[in-house]
This record gives structure tokens, C-alpha cells and sequence, in this order.
């Protein structure tokens, strides 16, 4: 397109013409593939996320077989996750794992997916579906991409994942418990020793095996859970009280 001259530019900017007989290169409607995904970048840019995933999707609506389609898919699936419209992100993420398992991005769209379970993690009191689809994508992470970027924050989100599992099983051992509930929460508290021994939590389960194995007159078994307890965590304040609770300090 010709640039517009000064003298008319002038004109035009005190208002004596009443129309003008051309469009800017920015008011233009963007037409080939690589206009409209740098239009769709741009918006990303300027946090305008919800039209940015739009217009990266209208990348391949419109251009289905240009280059630039496959990277709007995974483009459109991040500007979803940065709406916080993870359903949305997730729906792109999967169509782009399902048509393109070779592409150089795999990596990242399964760590993004991942991400947008994680980032739904309801407190330990609430559904933990989010924390468990979490943990499992994360996992898909590690074993498929160990030598990748994305491994080891993987891995420190399963970690974290892992914690709040734990805490929401605590969570419903301290409630049958306050409901005198014994043996359910002794089954809940059991389950973290069992399953999550690499959590913040394993220190309490422990003293709480105790505590309701005094409670419902099985020694022995409180006798083992301190010894385990105290073996590994000489010096938490739960080994602490498991001992003043079995008479031994």
C-alpha cells in the first residue's frame, strides 16, 4: 500500500475531508495465515487471552494446511490456560497430542495439561479429583520427557500434589476421630503411612496410629507405630507426644 501523503494526512487530521479513500495497514482485516496468528500473538501480548485463543483458533479453521495452524493449536490451548478456561485449554492440548505426537512442542502441551489440573487444586477439606489428575499428568511428564526442561518442576508438582493427597486424607482421619470414629480414621491415617511416607504429613499419621491403637487396646500396635515414628523422627514434636502418651516420658 502507498503511503499516505503529509499534505493529506494534514487534511485529514483537521477534519476537511470528510472520509477517507484508504485503510491504515493496523485497521486492516488480517487475511493469510501469518496475519492473523501474528494478530492472535499480539492479543496474547496485551492479555486479551480469550480473543487471542479465539483468533489462533481461526488460524486453522481458515488455514487448516498452512505452517502455521499446528503452532495455533497449541498457542490457542495457552491462551485458554492464561483465561483460566482450562476445559477449553484441555480440549486443544488433547486434539494437538492426537494429530501431531512428533512435533517438537509435545513436551510442553503435555506439561501444560498438567497445569491446568494443577492449577484447579481445591484445599486439602475439598475434592481432590484435580490433585489426582494432576499427579498422574505430571507423572506422564517425568517418564516420557526425563531429559527435558519440563521434568524436574514435574516432579516437584507431583511432590506438592502428592502433600495435598495426603492432607485430604488426614483431613477425614481428624474428623472420624473427633466422631470417635476409630477405625475409620485409623484406615485413613493408615493409608498415608502406606501411600504417602514422603509427605509433610507422615509425622501426625504415625502419632495418630498410636493414639487410636491406645485408645482401642491394641499396645503392641501402638507400641510398633511409636518405635517406627520415633525411629525415623527422633526429634518431632509428634514422637515427642507419642512417647508421653505410651508412659515413657
Amino acid at each position: 500500500m502507498k503511503k499516505t501523503p503529509l499534505a493529506l494526512s494534514l487534511f485529514v487530521a483537521f477534519g476537511l475531508l470528510s472520509g477517507c479513500a484508504s485503510t491504515s495497514a493496523e485497521d486492516k482485516e488480517p487475511q493469510t495465515a501469518e496475519e492473523v496468528y501474528n494478530r492472535a500473538y499480539e492479543l496474547l501480548e496485551q492479555t486479551s487471552y480469550k480473543k487471542s485463543a479465539e483468533t489462533f483458533e481461526k488460524v486453522e479453521i481458515e488455514h487448516p494446511y498452512s505452517k502455521w495452524a499446528t503452532q495455533a493449536k497449541i498457542m490457542s490451548a495457552y491462551a485458554y490456560y492464561k483465561n483460566k478456561d482450562y476445559d477449553s485449554a484441555i480440549i486443544n492440548i488433547d486434539r494437538f497430542i492426537k494429530f501431531h505426537p512428533g512435533n517438537k512442542d509435545i513436551p510442553y502441551a503435555y506439561y501444560l495439561k498438567a497445569l491446568c489440573y494443577y492449577e484447579q487444586i481445591m484445599p486439602v477439606e475439598k475434592d481432590q479429583s484435580n490433585s489426582m489428575k494432576a499427579l498422574e499428568a505430571f507423572r506422564q511428564v517425568a517418564v516420557r520427557f526425563p531429559d527435558t526442561e519440563y521434568a524436574k518442576d514435574a516432579e516437584f508438582k507431583m511432590a506438592l500434589a502428592n502433600d495435598h493427597l495426603a492432607g485430604h486424607e488426614m483431613e477425614i482421619g481428624r474428623y472420624y476421630l473427633s466422631q470417635e470414629n476409630y477405625l475409620s480414621a485409623l484406615n485413613r491415617f493408615s493409608d498415608v503411612v502406606n501411600k504417602y511416607q514422603t509427605t509433610t504429613h507422615i509425622e501426625e499419621a504415625l502419632y495418630r496410629q498410636v493414639e487410636i491403637y491406645t485408645i482401642i487396646g491394641l499396645p503392641e500396635e501402638a507400641a510398633l507405630s511409636a518405635k517406627v515414628l520415633e525411629h525415623n523422627y527422633p526429634q518431632s514434636k509428634w514422637s515427642e507426644r507419642a512417647q508421653k502418651l505410651l508412659g515413657k516420658k
